[in-house]
């Protein structure tokens, strides 16, 4: 398997003091073969400073310039300690003219380091210990250095302070907007449990008044069942034919009952709407400025209550949408095929409004929370989403088995 360049990258993110030592081990060999390499002469050459005095390199150069390089492989653990103790051998280097290599490239990674990785009143703490250390280089005898010296060294000083805060503000924003992040999707999930067990209630509610009606026309059957027993047993029969029946959709609606989730509350006694009122919702969004058009086809035979009732609040809720979203000029249609092992139901709308399709096809709002719940009850199908050539559309398969 191929290894990119972003795969070390963030294999060296995830090992941060690997990164660092390579840091310390190239800093110290480039400072190492620097001291032993070139000679004062040529030092003196390159920074064009003719009367500058350098002792001779030996073992306790290249030690106390190794000391300085090598810190930088602990800077994330202990950085500011680190910018103090290499104070030490860095006076050393000067005090005795030595070649210091790249010992100050070192203490401006550990100034960074403090500034990227510790408070304000710490990072403000190794800035002024850094000036400080500097300013001793100096009187040390680090070499004769102008004006334009001590400010071209200033400002890199200050480069790097300001460098590691930036990184360090720019870390925090970025961990916030994380965490913002992270409490807004926490409340998303509460918001949609919440909305999921609102919804199981008032499905739980309809259902049981769909069971009740079953019952109480089963007791009134039984009831003239037994009154005509003796009399007259063919309309016994068929009082009994029609308890048959009703007991077995009762025993269907009661299967989907298992597992909703239920409160207390009075329960709803209304005749509940079904597939047969859907000409008089369509009537009822044209009123209110939806232009909405129906079309029914397939077979027309009676669907199961609780179906029919899930259905027709797929229906509802869907135009209600596009009543809400789509603009004051859409036009919705609502198509309803049933076949003899399913029921569909297809709700589209050509609505032009961009922001309204993206905000309307995440499916965070109750209603969409509760369309999914109505149709995953009775194990359909449902798509929602935005529609081909623009709009809106909800989808949903019922299937329709065939009653014990």
């Amino acid at each position: 398997m191929r290894t990119t360049l972003g795969d070390y990258r963030s294999w060296l993110r995830a090992h941060p003091f690997i990164g660092d030592l390579i840091l310390a081990v190239v800093l110290t060999t480039g400072s190492s073969a620097l001291i032993l390499l070139t000679s004062p002469e040529t030092l003196a050459r390159w920074q064009d400073v003719p009367q500058l005095d350098l002792r001779p390199s030996d073992a306790l150069n290249v030690l106390l310039a190794a000391l300085c390089t090598m810190a930088v492989a602990l800077r994330r653990r202990w950085p500011f300690v680190l910018l103090v103790l290499t104070g030490v051998p860095q006076w050393a280097l000067d005090a005795l003219s030595y070649n210091s290599g790249f010992s100050e490239i070192a203490g401006l990674v550990l100034l960074y380091t403090v500034a990227a990785y510790r408070g304000l009143a710490l990072s403000l703490a190794g800035l002024t210990i850094c000036a400080a250390q500097y300013g001793i280089s100096v009187a040390l005898g680090a070499g004769p250095l102008s004006w334009a010296d001590h400010l071209v060294v200033a400002v890199v000083i200050m480069l790097c302070w300001v460098s590691g805060r930036s990184v360090r503000l720019r870390r925090a924003y970025l961990a916030e907007l994380v965490h913002r992040a992270d409490r807004l999707e926490r409340a998303r999930e509460a918001d949609t449990r919440a909305a999921r067990a609102e919804e199981r209630s008032r499905i739980a509610r309809e259902l049981h008044d769909v069971v009740a009606h079953h019952v109480s026309v089963m007791t009134v059957q039984a009831s003239a069942a037994r009154k005509m027993l003796d009399s007259n047993p063919d309309v016994a029969r068929d009082a009994l034919t029609a308890i048959e029946e009703m007991g077995r959709t009762a025993m269907a609606e009661m299967r989907n009952i298992v597992g909703v989730l239920r409160t207390d509350g009075p329960a709803e006694r209304g005749p509940q709407p079904g597939m047969s009122d859907l000409p008089t919702l369509v009537e009822q969004m044209r009123e209110a400025g939806l232009r909405t058009q129906l079309w029914i086809e397939g077979e027309h035979q009676g669907l199961p209550p609780g179906v029919d009732l899930a259905a027709y609040r797929l229906v509802q809720e869907a135009l209600t949408n596009s009543l809400r979203h789509a603009g004051p000029a859409a036009r919705a249609w609502v198509t309803v095929r049933q076949e003899p092992s399913e029921l569909t139901v297809h709700v589209e709308d050509d609505g032009r409004g961009a922001a309204a399709e993206l905000g309307r096809a995440t499916g965070t709002g109750h209603g969409l929370v509760g369309i999914r719940e109505r149709v995953a009850l009775y194990g359909g199908v449902l798509r929602i989403g935005p529609r081909s050539g623009g709009g809106f559309e909800v989808r949903a398969r019922f299937p329709l088995k065939d009653r014990p």
